[in-house]
């Protein structure tokens, strides 16, 4: 069964991208539309987010966000068998996006977010980059889906870790140099462990976890950040924090981490990820040991 469905998407992946948008295009009027998927908590988020926009404008960036995450998936799906060429189209940078990742023996540790499309972001990060990439991410519960999406995403030699074994699979690696990516922006499992940081005016929770590993490895920590120049172009681009986030103080690297992703929704508010809560969890006065507040308020 699960070869048969294998060919099946490796079949749709041989369909000309332009068609394939036509495909996106039905997607995004069924789940704007028809299913309405996650419709409340993208407009609650968006609410949240942007309160001084109008109800029509926060709709306009619904409606763009659902044509991204559209556009995402046929995308994803025709890297299964699209040509380097394709990909190197797909993924654009400046020369001097290199200079944060050369001339430097240290590790690498990005900060990265849930912008789109993040899976062509990885395939041309482990396409133009000579050092081991690690990215860690959260497996799939599906078996066919997680075998899948692990072949497209290891296409040029991304090193898949998941974050249910980490050390398991890191070990390998914990004394090469290498560019490791974290997605920072996920809700924390255990929010009684969390940095409780103002998010568009609302104190959220952010997990600990890239900050402590940034000290205790003392890595290099570059925020990377990913834009939708148009269909089927995206830019990359990346920025230098510190070389030495040891010498920070705790909460500090998240505090800029939050001002960093904020900056980037601002710029480009629907091409970020709207539909998952990221605001499900209440703050409440048993957290103020864990609240941080930026030296600018």
């Amino acid at each position: 069964m699960q070869r048969l469905l294998y060919y099946f998407f490796y079949i749709l992946s041989l369909i000309p991208l332009w068609v394939l948008y036509l495909l996106s295009d039905l997607v995004t009027f069924l789940i704007y539309h028809v299913f309405q998927y996650r419709r409340s908590v993208v407009m609650e988020n968006l609410f949240i987010a942007f309160p001084e926009k109008s109800t029509q404008e926060r709709k306009k960036i619904a409606k763009n966000f659902y044509q991204n995450i559209s556009d995402s998936l046929v995308e994803t799906f025709k890297m299964i068998s699209a040509s380097d060429r394709l990909i190197e189209k797909m993924f654009r940078f400046e020369p001097a996006m290199l200079e944060p990742f050369l001339k430097t023996d240290k590790k690498i540790q990005i900060h990265a977010m849930h912008n789109f499309n993040w899976e062509v972001v990885n395939l041309g990060i482990s396409k133009n980059f000579k050092l081991p990439f690690l990215g860690v991410y959260q497996p799939l519960k599906n078996e066919f889906f997680e075998m899948l999406f692990s072949k497209i995403r290891s296409r040029y030699g991304t090193v898949l870790i998941p974050a249910t074994d980490f050390k398991n699979n890191f070990l390998p690696y914990q004394d090469k140099q290498y560019i490791i990516a974290l997605v920072a922006d996920q809700n924390p499992k255990r929010i009684a462990h969390a940095w409780w940081v103002d998010f568009f005016g609302r104190p959220t929770a952010f997990t600990q976890g890239p900050e402590k590993s940034a000290r205790l490895s003392n890595n290099r920590i570059v925020f990377g950040t990913f834009f939708k120049l148009k269909r089927g172009i995206y830019s990359f681009s990346a920025e230098v924090i510190t070389d030495d986030p040891a010498s920070l103080k705790p909460g500090e690297l998240t505090l800029k981490y939050v001002d960093y992703v904020q900056r980037s929704i601002r710029e480009r508010p629907d091409n970020y990820l709207w539909s998952h809560r990221r605001w499900k969890h209440a703050y409440n006065e048993a957290f103020a040991s864990l609240r941080l507040i930026s030296a600018d308020r």
